[in-house]
């Protein structure tokens, strides 16, 4: 049974945050060189011990699993990140852990989530979707943890929410990525309660962008002519309805941005501040620099920097 939707409080992200604080890294808040006279930080989740934002919700939502429920093994869906941030926190507890990937995911991803024990179940984009739409893989056993439908991995999100206002108390602006929309929505629900006048804004992809297509129509909805791309973190094919009540209680606004702008900020990250960050981590960024009525101080979150090496140096050259 799925547990009805309920606000993620600050004591929840509070306890979320002495429960992963021995695997969880409190990363960097660096001040970008954007140009324009602009205020702008990165929060940088591509430094975590798995390179992405994920750890964070997998860590928070394993730990709190019973020992019952975590003797059984968990499983989880995912394009990369979710499945190497629940792997790495089932090894921490000696359990075994199966991913329902994404065939299609950077090879770099599938890679890391194997040698953190993951067992790899590949699907079609389409299918994982769908799983994750209705919380359930025929032939999966142990204990599913929902990569963004779920909790305690919002509250573990939260945490990052923490660090942003305790590291810049002036903050105006908090820009992050929607996928499935677990990211914004936990570090929205702790900025919004330390900061109630903080602005919280997605970034999506012109090529997947649900949320932006959900709020032209005053509901949740599927986006029609859903693309993939290198923003593979990011970008969901809809908005679901448990999703869209949690979003609607703390995001402000949605910027969409092209493609182009994306890879953009992927070079002016690396160029200004050498930082690596794959598609989905440099959407926050993008929006950042497209919509000049956004105020400062702005903090956008880079959510990951998993990406083949080799498609990073294409995207970033010249």
């Amino acid at each position: 049974m799925i547990d009805p939707v309920r606000p993620i409080t600050l004591s929840d992200i509070e306890e979320a945050r002495e429960r992963i604080a021995g695997t969880v890294l409190r990363t960097p808040l660096v001040k970008l060189d954007a140009g324009g006279g602009r205020e702008i930080y990165l929060k940088l989740e591509n430094l975590q011990p798995t390179n992405a934002y994920k750890i964070r919700g997998g860590a928070n939502a394993v730990a709190k699993l019973s020992d019952q429920d975590r003797a059984r093994g968990v499983w989880t869906i995912s394009a990369g990140n979710a499945g190497q941030g629940v792997a790495y926190a089932a090894r921490e507890f000696g359990v075994p852990c199966s991913v329902v990937a994404i065939e299609t995911a950077p090879q770099t991803k599938l890679d890391r989530m194997r040698a953190l024990g993951a067992t790899i179940v590949p699907v079609s984009y389409e299918d994982a979707w769908v799983a994750a739409e209705t919380h359930a893989f025929e032939g999966m056993e142990g204990t599913f943890v929902h990569p963004f439908d779920n909790h305690d991995f919002i509250a573990g999100h939260g945490t990052m929410g923490l660090e942003i206002v305790e590291d810049l108390p002036e903050v105006r602006t908090v820009i992050a990525a929607i996928g499935g929309g677990g990211l914004i929505t936990g570090v929205g629900s702790a900025v919004k309660a330390l900061r109630p006048d903080a602005k919280i804004i997605g970034a999506e992809p012109e090529t997947a962008s649900p949320y932006a297509y959900s709020l032209s129509h005053g509901g949740p909805q599927r986006f029609p002519g859903w693309q993939a791309s290198f923003v593979d973190g990011a970008g969901g094919k809809s908005v679901t309805e448990r999703m869209w009540q949690r979003m609607q209680a703390v995001v402000d606004g949605t910027v969409t941005v092209t493609l182009d702008q994306t890879g953009d900020a992927m070079r002016l990250m690396a160029e200004k501040a050498r930082v690596i960050a794959e598609g989905a981590g440099a959407l926050a960024l993008a929006a950042a620099l497209s919509d000049q009525t956004l105020e400062g101080p702005i903090v956008c979150v880079v959510s990951g920097g998993n990406i083949d090496l080799g498609k990073f140096a294409e995207m970033v050259t010249p």
